[in-house]
């Protein structure tokens, strides 16, 4: 099916690169000139595991092109996937700019295509709006397109595992020409005998996803209710986090027993520094504003925000109890990134702990594996070491901030003989108190004893 993509940021490009891994062809539209440059020269503007490889292969195979004339490539195109930055106002409203201007471009297009789907995550009743709005730009009283909803559930680190193996795919669609159209495009996903272009040589077993349909009013508010309720689940666990440090209990043994509960859940009950990203904290800002605006009381929900806004300098606040003066200390900083697995930066607590330690006069140098060129580009006051020994190398403190696996491999005796003071921040819970206790280091982590 021919297929194309409006909008490159991450949605855009996971979307667009695995839809051509699985046999579309597909076409990506961006108005960034900067953007669309990098990846007509063959290189992606954001890492994701498994991405590059997706790319690279879908070029050579010729499924996958990437317009500079991007009323072509819409009025060429079957289907329309708009995955649009939809971002919160000051005022908690959403911007639909993006949105806007992508509907003005296919409103242009000499051919609208039959079927246009919002996949960028936006209030319910927006797809309505969305309906309206081609139909008076094209000037159409009677259009002959449709508007559906497939609201992507991608975690930032894992995107393309999450789009290649769902556990579930919502299709919020009004009409039968919507529902086959989008039933075909997924349809490789749904077979028993998928072959997982990331895994050629044969994938782990997996369970068939689930294939939801809705109404697209359904839809978009399932992707809003979903985030909301990880945020809220994410906010608990801190909070039980600060009770155990307050009451001498273990927050990991805590979360462990309570999401044995098969109503609970083990998943993301993990206390830490809190969560970040353009997403989470957006769309659950924007809920929040949904809700409000339908005079639904959303207290739950506003709790959840405070109590994430607050976790960064909770936990400076413990490094500067620790410490005592931060002025002129040396302090490592481990991790950039918002969460393990990708380098975006933006909205991440580590780059919050950097700020604190920067207004308090204290010396930090960063790494991070994959954030660093994005961290320095966005925050030029941030100074970068080779490797984590670097930055470790006559410290008064490491902070970990994001939760890299290869955080655990670290030689920590290493570690310990080259610092000043051996003592570990742990925001991410990552590594084992008794193990740090076992080699020397004063050691603190969130709702945990300290050693």
């Amino acid at each position: 099916m021919k297929i194309a993509i409006i909008g490159c940021g991450h949605v855009g490009l996971v979307t667009g690169i695995c839809l051509s891994s699985i046999g579309n062809h597909v076409t990506l539209v961006d108005q960034d000139a900067e953007r669309v440059g990098l990846l007509v020269e063959g290189q992606l503007p954001i890492y994701e595991y498994g991405l590059d490889e997706l790319f690279q292969r879908s070029r050579v195979e010729e499924t996958l092109a990437i317009a500079r004339d991007s009323q072509r490539a819409i009025g060429d195109a079957e289907v329309v996937f708009l995955c649009v930055s939809v971002p919160p106002l000051e005022n908690g409203e959403s911007d639909f700019a993006g949105l806007d201007a992508a509907a003005g471009q296919i409103a242009r297009a000499e051919k609208i295509p039959r079927l246009i789907v919002l996949r960028s995550t936006v209030p319910v009743q927006t797809g309505k709006q969305l309906q309206h709005i081609l139909t008076v730009y094209s000037g159409k009283r009677e259009p002959g397109f449709s508007v559906a909803a497939n609201p992507q559930f991608l975690r930032e680190g894992t995107a393309v595992e999450d789009f290649l193996h769902p556990d579930r795919i919502l299709l919020g669609v009004e009409d039968s020409f919507s529902e086959k159209t989008l039933r075909e495009i997924y349809r490789p996903l749904l077979e028993q005998d998928f072959r997982c272009p990331l895994h050629p040589g044969g994938c782990p077993p997996r369970k068939s996803p689930e294939l939801l349909l809705t109404s697209v009013h359904s839809a978009e508010l399932i992707k809003h209710a979903s985030n909301a309720f990880l945020a809220v689940k994410i906010s608990y666990s801190n909070v039980l986090a600060d009770l155990c440090e307050r009451l001498g209990a273990d927050v990991k043994e805590v979360t462990r027993a309570v999401g044995l509960d098969p109503r609970i859940g083990t998943e993301f009950l993990e206390a830490g520094i809190g969560f970040g990203g353009s997403k989470l904290p957006d769309h659950l800002r924007g809920f929040c504003r949904l809700a409000e605006r339908a005079g639904v009381e959303a207290g739950i929900l506003l709790g959840a925000e405070e109590v994430n806004r607050g976790r960064p300098g909770l936990f400076f606040e413990k490094v500067q109890h620790s410490l005592w003066v931060l002025k002129d200390k040396r302090i490592g900083l481990l991790g950039l990134a918002h969460k393990a697995g990708t380098d975006d930066v933006r909205g991440s607590p580590a780059i919050d702990l950097f700020m604190h330690f920067s207004a308090a006069g204290a010396q930090v140098r960063a790494y991070d594996p994959r954030a660093m060129a994005k961290a320095h580009s966005a925050f030029p006051a941030i100074v970068c070491g080779a490797d984590a020994y670097d930055v470790a190398q006559k410290a008064d403190a490491l902070v970990v901030a994001t939760d890299w696996p290869e955080f655990l491999k670290l030689d920590w005796k290493r570690i310990h003989a080259s610092m000043a003071r051996p003592t570990v921040f742990d925001g991410r819970n990552l590594l084992s108190p008794a193990e740090m206790k076992a080699l020397g280091f004063e050691y603190h982590s969130v709702g945990r004893p300290d050693f």
